[in-house]
């Protein structure tokens, strides 16, 4: 058994465009440890602007950067400024802790 396993990862409106400007991939199976890591780390691990990266869809739910992103997961990163991140649309997001929605 391997200890590390793919991630599908998608990045979303202005990601998506930026990554394309760059000729990179906007959707990618990524390799994350069997025990996970942030989807901040996750972000970072792949070039995204920390700046620029409000949340995510992590299989399939509104979170913060601070989710942890385990083996077989999927997630989607979101810009600010994304109207779907904004509270009003799905409520806060469903993961705690320093992320920006978490007050």
């Amino acid at each position: 058994m391997t200890d590390i396993s793919p991630v599908t990862v998608r990045m979303l409106a202005f990601l998506h465009t930026l990554r394309r400007e760059h000729g990179l991939p906007t959707a990618l199976d990524v390799e994350v440890p069997a025990d996970g890591l942030s989807a901040r780390t996750l972000a970072e691990r792949l070039g995204l602007p920390s700046d620029a990266v409000e949340g995510a869809f992590h299989n399939h739910v509104l979170v913060t950067l601070d989710a942890v992103v385990r083996p077989g997961d999927r997630i989607a990163f979101l810009p600010y400024g994304t109207p779907a991140t904004h509270p009003a649309f799905f409520g806060p997001p469903r993961s705690f802790g320093a992320g920006r929605h978490a007050d």
